[in-house]
């Protein structure tokens, strides 16, 4: 449909001021237009919102969005609003009276796109009102976008029961519309589940790829005090940036956030606390301080951040282990929605582990599921854990580990080369920035897993190592380890080196271990391979032995080996990586542009006037109680200092530049930008 894309097109220059859309959005616009069901796989800060959008301002009548949380609601209708669009908001925020007004006044035509929580689908009032909508005559529902699609499934995180009512609301609407879902990080299993849970006809489905470039991962075992300790140091290199630092619990947000003002709050850096604990004025208050720039730094728990659209934030450190990929994917992923660089960094040790063991045990999920379905939720969190597990462990490459999660194509090769080099893998994490050496432990790999045979899978890691360490102790007597074969075949081998051979036999697939309060360590998928290899390589030998050759004539058979690679020392780059600051993109986006030293320009002016703009969208932001970002984000800025507009048919060539707000502001920044040339040229 030619017409309909030129007409999104159209739509997109003129409340954005961008001329195309990014990869995905296109597909998934002209789907929507065309009257198809569509789902997308989007990673956080991909545009997922425009493709909803787009099609609520070109089409006739109200679209609903189906969102989770009340603060997403309001900084999207917020941000449309500066956008020159006609967007609302229904939910509890809202007095009674108010909602009145938002239901009369969308009943009148005054809206083109409305966000309503999932709970509210359950509301006989507004059903009638979206019945009444929906009829034949009505203004109409061309478009219902589900976002957080993912909460419908119990086989993700953040499973919300609300989300199953979304298809029986969609089938008691006099006339069905295009339904469409939105979700950032969901597995294949996650996807099927979401297709058919919400009722997808044949939906049009683009997964983008789960690989976000400009995000640097890391991952540091340490104590708790160091902890502390290695987050106040990155907060003061990294003291101009806003960053989120989350905790798996009230109580730590409430010690880190104490700890980390008053060592901070001396050197002018100020830090905001958010969770569920905390009074609703409280809350609002410490969220909106953190999305206008008054607060730099936000510690929380995960009650913070799904669908907080701030675009700069530089840096997401989580303080805990999260419960599963998904959710630190999802959370990770809050910072750099901007496209510029940020970090990810995860801190953890094995606390973390039995906390999330704990808080999974004692989650009954009670009036939810019954008992069956309570046990199966359960077993799926803990199978959800063990890859949160295998993520710290891993000495792969991160970014790899976490896309072969997502089943992204077949990866990079990531880790260190029997040679100990890394000619493979991201370059941006802290496992390809850091030198491993490698050791083989073919041997001590053969003992672990000939013992596991030998009990059936029936002891954890920590017995295992004991036993075949050869302990002496009262569990290894208790269950009579040392009366079977392979008892003290690692006597020379520290019990600590034996867990983590166990360890990566684990990751590798070698053995599995179970799910549950007793992680007991059995057969792997690959188990079968590693001892047929040892067999094929032992017949090898014997008849090697006694002058047999008949193997020779049959292909080369590979033996068994496995070796796991130690951490040596770091290089500084793998440390901390430092996120490029505006100075440095302003270089490497003029000298890409062809603007740099040589064409007129200095850096030093452009970081000059990087800064003039920056403290007039502050200005702006304060009069409007807009958030900085809704003004005019980052890289509008620097494309100003690149391109210096001169008037209005200029400014609207910028990015990020729409009609409306070129009407409302734009003479402001392009008098900046003549004030600022102009006091140039008179020195």
């Amino acid at each position: 449909m030619p017409g309909a894309i030129d007409a999104a097109l159209e739509t997109l220059k003129r409340y954005w001021g961008y001329e195309t859309f990014r990869p995905g959005q296109d597909r998934m616009v002209q789907a929507i237009l065309s009257g198809r069901d569509a789902l997308g796989v989007m990673p956080t800060g991909a545009g997922k919102s425009i493709c909803y959008q787009v099609p609520a301002l070109a089409l006739p009548g109200l679209t609903l969005v189906i969102s989770p949380l009340v603060s997403l609601m309001g900084d999207q209708v917020r941000a449309l609003k500066a956008a020159g669009a006609r967007p609302s908001y229904l939910n509890s925020s809202l007095t009674p009276a108010q909602q009145n007004t938002v239901l009369k006044r969308a009943s009148e035509g005054w809206y083109q796109i409305m966000y309503v929580a999932p709970e509210r689908l359950e509301d006989p009032r507004f059903l009638a009102f979206a019945q009444a909508t929906a009829a034949p005559g009505g203004l109409g529902i061309p478009l219902i976008a589900v976002d957080e699609a993912h909460c419908v499934s119990q086989w993700g995180q953040d499973f919300r029961p609300s989300y199953l009512q979304i298809s029986q609301f969609i089938d008691a609407l006099p006339t069905r519309p295009v339904l469409a879902a939105f979700t950032a990080t969901a597995t294949e299993r996650v996807r099927a589940d979401i297709v058919a849970m919400l009722g997808l006809r044949d939906p049009e489905t683009t997964i983008t790829g789960f690989d976000r470039a400009n995000l640097y991962f890391g991952v540091e075992e340490m104590g708790e005090k160091a902890k502390v300790r290695w987050i106040l140091d990155y907060v003061r290199e990294h003291a101009e940036e806003s960053g989120i630092i989350y905790c798996a619990t009230r109580k730590a947000v409430d010690q880190l956030s104490q700890e980390l003002s008053f060592e901070l709050m001396p050197q002018g850096i100020s830090v905001g606390r958010y969770h569920a604990g905390m009074g609703d004025a409280d809350r609002r208050e410490s969220q909106e301080a953190f999305i206008d720039d008054r607060v730099p730094i936000m510690v929380a728990t995960n009650a913070f951040g799904m669908g907080i659209d701030k675009p700069n934030v530089r840096y997401v450190i989580h303080n805990n282990v999260p419960e599963s990929i998904e959710a630190y994917y999802q959370e990770a992923g809050r910072a750099g929605r901007d496209g510029d660089p940020a970090s990810c960094i995860l801190l953890w040790n094995g606390s973390d582990f039995r906390l999330r063991c704990y808080f999974i045990d004692r989650d009954p999920e009670e009036g939810v599921f019954d008992s069956e379905q309570r046990d199966a939720s359960r077993q799926n969190r803990y199978r959800l854990l063990a890859q949160m597990e295998g993520y710290c462990q891993t000495t792969g490459c991160l970014r790899e580990y976490i896309l072969r999660y997502f089943g992204e194509t077949e990866p990079r090769r990531g880790g260190a080369d029997s040679a100990g080099e890394r000619p493979h893998g991201c370059g941006n994490c802290s496992n390809c920035l850091t030198d491993f050496e490698v050791e083989d432990v073919t041997a001590e790999a053969l003992a672990v897993l000939r013992f596991v045979r030998a009990v059936r899978g029936r002891f954890g890691k920590a017995a295992l190592a004991e036993a075949l360490h050869g302990a002496n102790n009262e569990r290894v007597r208790q269950y009579r380890l040392d009366q079977l074969e392979g008892y003290g075949a690692l006597k020379d081998v520290p019990t600590g080196k034996i867990r983590d051979v166990i360890d990566q036999l684990v990751g590798s697939g070698y053995l599995e271990q179970a799910q549950g309060k007793f992680a007991t360590i059995g057969f792997g998928p690959r188990m079968r391979e590693a001892m047929d290899q040892a067999a094929a390589a032992r017949c090898d030998a014997v008849a090697a032995g006694a002058g047999d050759s008949s193997s020779a004539e049959n292909a080369p058979r590979i033996p068994f080996t496995f070796a796991i690679k130690k951490r040596a020392a770091k290089s500084a780059a793998g440390r901390t990586r430092r996120v490029a600051k505006a100075v440095d993109l302003l270089r490497e986006e003029a000298v890409a542009a062809g603007t740099g030293p040589g064409a007129g320009v200095s850096h030093e002016d452009d970081a000059e006037l990087y800064d003039r703009l920056r403290a007039l969208r502050t200005r702006i932001a304060s009069e409007r109680q807009w958030a900085p970002y809704m003004v005019l984000p980052d890289k509008t800025l620097r494309a100003f200092c690149r391109l210096r507009p001169r008037d209005r048919e200029s400014l609207l060539a910028v990015p990020g530049i729409g009609e409306k707000k070129a009407d409302d502001f734009g003479d402001l920044f392009l008098q900046e930008i003549a004030d600022f040339e102009a006091r140039g040229a008179g020195q």
